[in-house]
């Protein structure tokens, strides 16, 4: 069994980090996991080779000392900067956010991204620790597999509707907490998320024409154009007439 070190009282992040070295040959032979710890001003002090490799980096070091402003793109570097800004400033946990990442030289991934503030003995928050899971389909030998994948199709084939949790643990034979529970367990998503990734992946698709974005908001399911751009913006880290854009420089239209 693998004994994880008890993280020590410390004054300082510099204190902290001796602890979270230890754990750096873990997270560096996940390929589909990025890890990170940032100091109280956001700038990396420590880095995993995923999430090196993926920045264009050869090291890990060239990453130290700098922040996602200097590294990432503007259009997402804004994003990541506020999320680490709520959580140094004592805002609550970002836990579990559905993200669609857009890396150079690779398709666009979803992924769920957590980031926790690090205090020191005294309380103080000294920075923060952060891990992004790439999300894709497991478990297929899961007994409850078949009822929710039925699910994850109607969601799929009906994302333009509501989403009706009632009606959907019963389609699968569960209470609402079961169906919640397992999608959980087999996905990785609830199923809002669920409903959230697929109206945003039918988005970014109709985004590639020439539809006002008001059209695409409603051909996805959103009533209020403003909601739609707000949620896109969360989870892709650009707003979708941005996005358009990303798309139309890149040349894929």
């Amino acid at each position: 069994m693998l004994s994880l070190p008890e993280m020590p009282a410390a004054a300082t992040l510099e204190d902290m980090l001796p602890f979270f070295a230890q754990l750096e040959p873990v997270f560096d032979a996940l390929p589909d996991v990025v890890f990170f710890v940032k100091d109280e001003r956001t700038r990396y002090a420590l880095v995993n080779r995923t999430l090196a490799s993926r920045c264009g980096c050869k090291e890990k070091g060239s990453l130290i000392g700098k922040t996602t402003e200097e590294v990432f793109p503007s259009r997402f570097a804004s994003t990541y900067m506020a999320q680490d800004r709520a959580v140094l400033e004592g805002g609550p946990p970002m836990m579990d956010q559905l993200e669609l990442h857009l890396y150079p030289g690779r398709q666009p991934g979803w992924c769920l991204s957590s980031k926790v503030p690090l205090r020191n003995s005294a309380g103080a928050i000294v920075g923060l620790a952060g891990i992004s899971r790439d999300l894709k389909a497991n478990e297929k030998t899961h007994p409850a597999y078949s009822r929710l994948a039925a699910v994850v199709q109607h969601i799929q084939e009906n994302y333009v509707r509501p989403l009706n949790l009632t009606y959907l643990a019963e389609m699968a034979g569960m209470s609402v907490a079961q169906l919640e529970r397992y999608f959980h367990k087999v996905f990785h998503l609830t199923p809002r998320q669920v409903l959230l990734q697929t109206r945003l992946d039918a988005a970014t698709a109709l985004l590639v024409s020439n539809d006002k974005v008001t059209d695409v908001a409603a051909l996805c399911g959103y009533t209020d154009h403003s909601a739609f751009t707000r949620q896109f913006k969360a989870t892709v880290g650009v707003t979708p007439s941005e996005y358009r854009t990303l798309l139309m420089s890149s040349g894929e239209r």
